[in-house]
This record gives structure tokens, C-alpha cells and sequence, in this order.
């Protein structure tokens, strides 16, 4: 690395530490919140469309189209009604992530096995013991996988997020490009790196730790 970029970045750690741990800070804010969010409207949406199968068909069209459409351009089309900032930018994060977690949790529910099913019913589960206490736990892992997916995309996206007032590490990559500063766009630009990746092996360790006969074969 040049020495005089090299120079740029420490003393930028040296003058704007705190800047930078407020951004750092923001974007672990957003995107833990929108991942939580996303979830949890993935799972229930997800539930819906693999016990009503007359919901699946628009239900994964819809969000298969919003996937589609570029991350920068659902924020832009939420800017004439809901203005900048925070809220339009968590909505745009959700809409980006809850496709890869419905259709996860659609496969899941639609793989239990049939004869599982029936003897579950057969012991006497009601319906509600019967998706909490067989469905959902073999569903998990394909659903922890759609999150895990989800993660990425939604830290990774949340660098938008800094185009419409919300904060988080785009605002040094955005704040980079107008000064034409290479050494802010390196800086932002693998703080997300190093925090997409930190997010994939959290939710690795927590797959490992909840699906242990998985790994070893047990």
C-alpha cells in the first residue's frame, strides 16, 4: 500500500475514531434490526404459504419482484412517501431480505416428511404441538440458512442506507467518492466487508450450536 494513503487512513483513525465507531455502530443498528424484522415476517409469511397454498403463488411472486428491482431504487421510490432517514431505509432492508427467508421456510415445511406428520397426529398432537414440536425444528435449518443468506444482503445493502439521511459506514464511502478519497472508500468499504463476514460466522456458530448432529454425524 502507498505510504501516504497508508498515512491518510491512520490519521483518520487518529482524528475521526469517534466518528467512525458512531457509523460502525449505526449500521450494526439497522441491519440487526432489519434481519430481526425480516425474519420474523419471512417465517410467519412463509408458515402461510406452505399450509395455504392459494397465498404461495402471489404471496412469492410479489416479493420475488421486489427482489428484482435494484436496493438503491426501492429507496428511492420510498423517498416521495416516507421522506429520508430511518424508517424508509429499514423498510427498503426488510423488503430486500424477506424473500430469501420466505422461500427457505416454505422448503422447509413442504420437506417434513408425510409419515412424520401422521404420527405426530397419531400420538395426539394438536395442530399448534404438531409446528412447534416437529415442523419448525426439522424447517430450522433450511430457514436458518435463508437468514444467514439475508444477513449478508441486508449489511451489505445497509451501505445504501447513508444515501437517504440513515446513517451507518456508506456515509464514509459516500462522503470517499464526493472528495475522491481512496482512503475513505477503503475504510468503508471493508468495514462491510469485515462485518458481512462477521455476520456469516455468527450465524454459522449458531447452526453449529443448535444443529450439532449435523457436524458430527451423530
Amino acid at each position: 500500500m502507498d505510504s501516504s494513503l497508508w498515512e491518510q487512513i491512520t490519521d483518520y483513525f487518529t482524528t475521526d475514531t469517534g466518528a467512525y465507531l458512531l457509523s460502525v455502530k449505526e449500521h450494526i443498528i439497522i441491519s440487526a434490526l432489519a434481519l430481526i424484522v425480516s425474519a420474523l415476517l419471512g417465517i410467519i409469511l412463509g408458515y402461510l404459504c406452505a399450509e395455504r397454498k392459494k397465498y404461495e403463488k402471489w404471496m412469492v411472486s410479489i416479493f420475488q419482484v421486489l427482489r428484482i428491482v435494484p436496493s438503491l431504487a426501492i429507496l428511492f421510490l420510498l423517498i416521495p412517501v416516507m421522506g429520508t432517514g430511518f424508517q424508509p431505509a429499514m423498510i427498503a432492508l426488510i423488503l430486500l431480505a424477506i424473500p430469501s427467508i420466505l422461500m427457505n421456510t416454505v422448503s422447509g415445511l413442504e420437506e417434513v416428511p408425510a409419515f412424520m406428520l401422521e404420527t405426530a397426529y397419531g400420538v395426539g398432537m394438536s395442530d399448534w404441538q404438531v409446528l412447534w414440536k416437529v415442523k419448525l425444528p426439522l424447517a430450522a435449518p433450511l430457514i436458518l440458512t435463508g437468514i444467514k443468506t439475508a444477513a449478508i444482503e441486508i449489511v451489505a445493502s445497509a451501505t445504501l442506507a447513508a444515501k437517504i439521511g440513515a446513517g451507518g459506514l456508506g456515509s464514509i464511502i459516500f462522503t470517499g467518492l464526493g472528495l475522491n478519497r481512496i482512503d475513505l472508500l477503503l475504510i468503508g468499504g471493508i468495514s462491510v466487508a469485515v462485518l458481512s463476514i462477521a455476520a456469516g460466522l455468527i450465524l454459522d456458530s449458531a447452526e453449529k450450536w443448535l444443529f450439532k448432529y449435523k457436524f458430527t454425524g451423530k
